[in-house]
């Protein structure tokens, strides 16, 4: 696989380049999918990068569209192999069931900044093993210990690219009431508050406290995050989840408000400095049993 790449990126830039190939053809999605007699939801869900697309596929839709450069469907076909690979499903222990997952883990790795804003628990990428492994049980009451702990050590994994070389620039913002709530007993949250101390040390790394005293604020209502990956024809996703779903924005228009949301919070927040204060301040008020 290229490197920097992964499944998801490479199926979202395939996607991009047979929707162009087919435009500039002047073909609409119901004559591309009469041309290789498939669906026309087929075609839509390829290139709206819902789907692979086996490399079969790719090499008949550019014949179809008048593509004559060996080269060129040789490197198209070769993206459609690289979409299909399970590399991060297998290195995060993870099934082939747990597709947000996968896909989450997938844009993450690949991204070159990183925003986050949450309003419950603390991100994923500051997380330590037993406040993730506590949170996850809460959250999720009737998983496996198996799935739990697959779960666990995936995001602790994540971790990695944290310190890797090259790593992203991380931003997260997080309100007051995340430092407040316990995860855990105190030892947990003691642990993990030092965690964020020790992070926020990394040159790539911001954390930010949004105090309970500014009152309500833009965001207050919707955690999200903002990738960036410059390799895509829209550089900028927009990742929200709730209870049964998750949700991928990629349209500039509905980026908009969660970009300006970004600016807002920043400026509301208390600086680092400050931020780092108060989460030592509420580390200590966590009594460690024993």
């Amino acid at each position: 696989m290229m490197a920097g790449s992964t499944p998801t990126l490479r199926r979202r830039q395939l996607a991009s380049r047979l929707r162009e190939l087919r435009e500039s053809a002047g073909l609409s999605i119901k004559e591309a999918a009469d041309g290789i007699e498939c669906s026309p939801a087929k075609i839509s869900r390829i290139e709206t990068a819902q789907r692979g697309a086996i490399p079969r596929d790719v090499r008949d839709l550019c014949v179809l569209y008048g593509i004559t450069d060996q080269t060129k469907i040789g490197e198209l076909m070769e993206m459609a192999r690289e979409a299909k690979q399970p590399g991060l499903i297998q290195e995060y222990g993870l099934t082939a069931a747990e597709d947000k997952v996968r896909d989450y883990i997938n844009i993450e790795t690949t991204a070159t900044s990183i925003s986050e804003f949450q309003t419950a628990f603390l991100p994923g990428l500051l997380q330590t093993e037993d406040y993730a492994r506590a949170l996850i049980r809460a959250m999720l009451p009737r998983m496996t210990q198996e799935v739990l702990e697959s779960r666990t050590q995936a995001r602790i994994k994540r971790q990695e690219i944290l310190r890797q070389q090259d790593p992203p620039q991380y931003w997260a913002v997080f309100d007051e009431a995340v430092l407040m709530r316990p995860v855990g007993d105190g030892h947990t949250m003691h642990q993990q508050l030092s965690r964020l101390i020790e992070v926020a040390g990394l040159p790539n790394v911001t954390i930010q406290v949004v105090p309970l005293a500014i009152g309500p604020y833009m965001g207050l209502d919707n955690s999200f995050v903002l990738f960036n990956i410059p390799d895509l024809p829209t550089p900028d996703i927009i990742y929200l989840e709730n209870l049964t779903t998750v949700n991928y924005l990629e349209k500039p228009t509905d980026i908009a408000p969660y970009r300006e949301a970004i600016d807002r919070l920043r400026a509301v927040a208390l600086d680092p400095r400050a931020s780092m204060a108060l989460i030592l301040q509420t580390r200590d008020s966590f009594k460690i049993d024993g």
